[in-house]
């Protein structure tokens, strides 16, 4: 990712309702949302979601696919790390310790799953 494509990720993301979409995407990882189920849950008209949608879809943060008369919607997961890598790749001057805290806060959020026998 480079600095532009940096910047329009954040700038999408810098408006309530997209940041709400792509946060309520994420947590409906792997099999996504249907677009008027997003717009449901968000309390947003349909046509106005459809246009914070394109906007989000535009930087690559999310994707969309076609199922029947239906386009669900998917966080790019893999672009989130683009951007995330791209804001701390140069983060404390190459010393692991200061970049520590960080990390320790980020792995909290995704725990393993358990697994049944």
């Amino acid at each position: 990712m480079d600095e532009t494509d940096a910047l329009a990720c954040l700038s999408a993301l810098s408006q309530g309702t997209r940041l709400d979409t792509f946060r309520l995407l994420v947590r409906h990882e792997p099999d996504g949302l249907p677009a008027g189920e997003v717009a449901r849950q968000l309390d947003v008209p349909q046509n106005t979601m459809s246009t914070h949608l394109a906007v989000l879809t535009r930087t690559g943060l999310l994707q969309a696919e076609r199922h029947s008369r239906s386009i669900v919607y998917r966080a790019d997961l893999g672009r989130l790390r683009e951007m995330m890598l791209f804001l701390v790749r140069d983060c404390c001057g190459g010393r692991a310790d200061l970049c520590q805290p960080l990390v320790a806060d980020l792995l909290p959020c995704c725990p393993p799953r358990e697994t049944t026998p």
